[in-house]
C-alpha cells in the first residue's frame, strides 16, 4: 500500500504592510481656550456667563459646538485650574464662568516686568578680615584680631 502524502496547504496571503496614517494638519485658528476667554471676556454679565450662553456665543462664531463639546468642556475646566476664569456657579464643566481680573492684572504686570531693560547691579566693594595666627597653648587657630585681654577671656584662661 503507497501512502499518499497530505496535500501541502494553502500558503497564507500575506497581509498589506499597514500604511501610516497622514499627519493631521494643525487648525489655524485660535484654540478652544483662547476663544472662551475672549467670549467671557466680552460679556457684560456680572454674575459671569453661563455654559449653554458660552456654547451659543462660540457657535454663532462659527465653531462647532456639537462635534467638539467635549474639548469645551475640557478647556472651561482646565482655564478654571489656571485661574484664568472664575466659576461663579455649579461645578466642574456646567454653570456660570467670569474671568479672574487679579490673574489678568498679574499677568500684565508680568509682561511689563519683562519688557523693561534689566539695569546692572553696582559692585560692591569686597572687604577682607584679616586673620592672624594666635598661639594659644599647643594649638594655632585662626581668629580675628583681637586684643591680648580678650583673647585670653575667650579661652578661658583668665576669667574675669
Amino acid at each position: 500500500m503507497a501512502e499518499t502524502a497530505p496535500a501541502p496547504a494553502a500558503p497564507a496571503p500575506a497581509k498589506a504592510p499597514k500604511k501610516k496614517s497622514a499627519a493631521k494638519p494643525k487648525k489655524s485658528g485660535p484654540s478652544v481656550s483662547e476663544l472662551i476667554v475672549k467670549a467671557v471676556s466680552a460679556s457684560k454679565e456680572r454674575s459671569g456667563l453661563s455654559v449653554a450662553a458660552l456654547k451659543k456665543i462660540l457657535q454663532a462664531g462659527g465653531y462647532d459646538v456639537e462635534k467638539n463639546n467635549s474639548l469645551v468642556n475640557r478647556a472651561l475646566k482646565s482655564l478654571v485650574t489656571k485661574e484664568t476664569l472664575l466659576q461663579t456657579k455649579g461645578t466642574g464643566a456646567s454653570g456660570s464662568f467670569k474671568l479672574n481680573k487679579k490673574a489678568a492684572e498679574a499677568k500684565e504686570k508680568a509682561a511689563k516686568k519683562k519688557a523693561a531693560p534689566k539695569k546692572p547691579a553696582a559692585k560692591k566693594a569686597v572687604v577682607k578680615k584679616t586673620t592672624k595666627k594666635v598661639c594659644v597653648g599647643k594649638t594655632f587657630l585662626h581668629k580675628p584680631i583681637y586684643g591680648l585681654s580678650e583673647i585670653i577671656q575667650r579661652h578661658g584662661i583668665i576669667q574675669k
